[in-house]
C-alpha cells in the first residue's frame, strides 16, 4: 500500500500544483496565462478581492489597484464594451477621459471616470487590453481628489505589464 500511495503522489501532485494561481516576483501565474507587472512601490499591500488575479491597497487612504485577465469565454467585444463592463455596479458616471495608448505590442483603452460606489464618490481610472484571445483589465479607484498623488504607480504598473505566455 505504501508504493501506491507514494505513485498516487508522485502523479497526482503536480498535477494539482500546474491548476493554481501564483504571484511571485511581480509575475502572476495562472492555467490560461502568466503575465508581469510594473513593481510597486512598498506601500501597496496585496490583498484578495473577488474575481481578480491581484489587488493592491493603500492602508487607510482608500486607494486600490486590480489587474485581471480572462482567457475563456469573452467572444471578441471591443475595447469600449469592456471598458463598460468594467463600470459595473458604480452609479452616476461621468466620463473625464479616453485614450488609446500603446501596450505591449498592443492597442489599449485607457478612461477615466468620476462614478459612486454605494453612494461613496470615487475616480476610476480603468485600462482594458486585448492580446492572444485574453482581455485584460487594470483598475485604480480612488478618493476623488486623492488620485493624481499615486497615478505613476499605477502607471508604472501598466509600462511593467508583459504577457510572458499565454496558457
Amino acid at each position: 500500500m505504501p508504493r501506491m500511495t507514494l505513485l498516487c503522489l508522485l502523479v497526482v501532485m503536480p498535477l494539482l500544483g500546474c491548476h493554481r494561481t501564483t504571484f511571485e516576483d511581480s509575475v502572476l501565474s495562472k492555467p490560461a496565462v502568466r503575465y508581469r507587472i510594473g513593481t510597486l512601490p512598498a506601500y501597496w499591500k496585496q490583498v484578495w478581492l473577488e474575481d481578480n488575479d491581484l489587488a493592491f491597497a493603500e492602508e487607510g487612504t482608500g486607494r486600490a489597484l486590480s489587474v485581471n485577465a480572462t482567457c475563456k469565454g469573452h467572444d471578441d467585444p471591443s475595447l469600449e464594451v469592456l471598458t463598460r463592463h468594467l463600470l459595473a455596479g458604480f452609479t452616476d458616471r461621468q466620463a473625464l477621459a479616453e485614450q488609446r495608448i500603446p501596450m505591449d505590442g498592443r492597442e489599449a483603452l485607457r478612461s477615466r471616470y468620476l462614478a459612486r460606489m454605494d453612494g461613496v464618490p470615487v475616480r476610476l481610472e480603468l485600462v482594458v487590453l486585448k492580446k492572444d484571445n485574453c482581455v485584460f483589465d487594470f483598475t485604480y479607484v480612488s478618493p476623488p481628489g486623492l488620485a493624481d498623488a499615486r497615478m505613476a504607480d499605477f502607471d508604472a504598473l501598466l509600462a511593467g505589464f508583459h504577457l510572458e505566455r499565454k496558457g
